[in-house]
């Protein structure tokens, strides 16, 4: 019988194709490239091996692109009519539906059945990676460190991939809280293996989520060679090094990284690049950083780059960066027909049929029509439609890094309608998360001008003064 690296059995494998989902899954682990053309070549080896059909299917959905996602599903859909899905071993049959619940759109599904998957078989990588992305997309922290954790003591000290799984753990940790710790972990990850670019964004998280932004650049800045380029996760850690920037006040950094990385005229349109190339924007938007670089150019090539894929209803997450886009660059009827898109979609769409249904209806359409009502100038509207929300947010996926654009733009609605008690109660919760953060002191002080306090606007602007640094690295 055919096996893995693993050790699991492969129906209908060769040892060819064995070596190519060994390969394949390896170059997952680690954002490579390599996973293109070794997929390409597991599902030419072997065609009708369940595992290489379901990564495929695994990898249609991920990248959160609805025409690889159509794609996918009718190479599935062919699969599965030539296969007697009952006779498959039981490992085979759980990815078999796992992909089958993917491709559907039911990504809780999934989730709940590449987690039995891992109880059953922890050292089953495929399972326990496209779970964990799958908990990032839903924003479900908790299981995202768990999912992991269970499975780690299956892993042992020495294995090669150990180091993979200890990258993921890093991850869920830093979701769900344990800054320390998942610091901790990622650095033990990136030890054992340099480019483990998952890892190293873990970390990268870590310090975020503290506001130890001169951290992160450092923690960038000693290991640029390994996650700087030729990995998928390359533009999202440019993201996070932009922010670091911006954090420090660096704008010219924050915008070259831009420029030459997030979005550009050689860009290729993926939506998880526009939206970090959004989020980034609209940080510009709200925080009074003093850039003195007009930025309309920008908003405009980002918004027709949006508008250019005509995307249908998939990831409500990537529709609130498409409306961050069209209000960055005041094309508010664009915004306004995409949601009017997703209102009709909602309305001949039966509740529970997909995940993205709740996750538009509750909370992407919402956060829409705020960053709509920001862009008009209608503050008090932003505030009542994200107040309500603001601990629901990771309902609709994605990281706290990235969610925090906005719980920012919740801020900065409720300083300018005149809600000081809201934006005192938010400056207070993130301050305390973030005693370190130059944003948040900045906003103090603007809190402190509303409130008609100089003397304590003055403090707060010091006290920002005093944590800004310079940083600078050629990009």
């Amino acid at each position: 019988m055919v096996t893995d690296r693993y050790g699991h059995a492969l129906h209908e494998g060769t040892r060819e194709g064995a070596a190519h989902l060994d390969r394949a899954v390896e170059a997952l682990l680690f954002f490579s490239p390599e996973l293109v053309p070794a997929v390409e070549d597991l599902l030419a080896s072997d065609p009708d091996a369940p595992v290489g059909q379901a990564l495929a299917a695994y990898l249609g959905v991920l990248g959160t692109e609805p025409a690889d996602a159509a794609a996918a599903r009718e190479r599935f859909e062919e699969f599965t009519a030539r296969v007697d899905r009952t006779a498959l071993p039981p490992r085979e049959r759980l990815h078999t539906a796992a992909a089958g619940a993917l491709l559907s759109g039911d990504l809780h599904r999934a989730s709940r059945i590449l987690e039995e998957t891992s109880l059953a078989y922890p050292r089953d990588a495929l399972a326990l990676f496209v779970g964990h992305q799958l908990d990032f997309l839903t924003g479900d922290a908790v299981r995202l460190r768990d999912r992991v954790g269970g499975a780690l003591s299956a892993w042992d000290l020495d294995d090669p991939h150990r180091g993979a799984v200890l990258g993921m753990y890093a991850f869920g940790l830093e979701e769900s809280g344990h800054y320390a710790e998942a610091a901790e972990a990622g650095a033990a990850a990136v030890e054992r293996n340099a480019r483990d670019v998952w890892a190293i964004h873990a970390v990268a998280h870590a310090h975020e989520m503290r506001g130890r932004f001169a951290d992160g650049i450092a923690w960038f800045d000693a290991r640029t060679a390994d996650w700087s380029a030729d990995t998928f996760l390359t533009v999202h850690n440019w993201w996070h090094y932009a922010l670091f920037a911006l954090e420090a006040g660096d704008t010219d950094t924050a915008l070259r990284v831009y420029d030459t990385t997030l979005h550009h005229e050689r860009s290729q349109g993926l939506a998880m690049e526009l939206l970090d190339g959004a989020a980034l924007l609209w940080r510009f938007r709200l925080d009074g950083n003093g850039c003195a670089t007009d930025l309309t150019a920008r908003w405009q090539g980002l918004a027709d780059a949006w508008a250019a894929r005509m995307d249908p209803p998939f990831y409500a997450f990537n529709d609130v960066h498409a409306v961050m886009a069209y209000a960055g660059a005041d094309r508010l009827a664009e915004a306004e027909r995409l949601v009017a898109d997703r209102r009709a979609w909602l309305a001949r769409t039966a509740p529970g049929t997909v995940t993205n249904r709740a996750m538009t209806a509750e909370i992407g359409l919402p956060v829409c029509e705020a960053l709509i009502a920001h862009a008009r100038g209608d503050h008090a509207a932003v505030v009542d439609h994200l107040w309500p929300l603001r601990r629901r947010l990771h309902e609709f996926g994605g990281s706290h890094a990235q969610r925090d654009a906005v719980q920012k733009t919740l801020l900065d609605a409720a300083l300018n309608s005149g809600r000081l008690d809201l934006a005192r109660a938010l400056l207070s919760e993130r301050t305390a998360l973030r005693p370190a953060s130059t944003y948040n002191w900045l906003t103090h002080a603007r809190l402190a001008d509303a409130e008609g306090d100089p003397a304590r606007a003055a403090a707060a602007r010091l006290r920002a003064q005093e944590l800004g640094w310079s940083v600078g690295v050629p990009v």
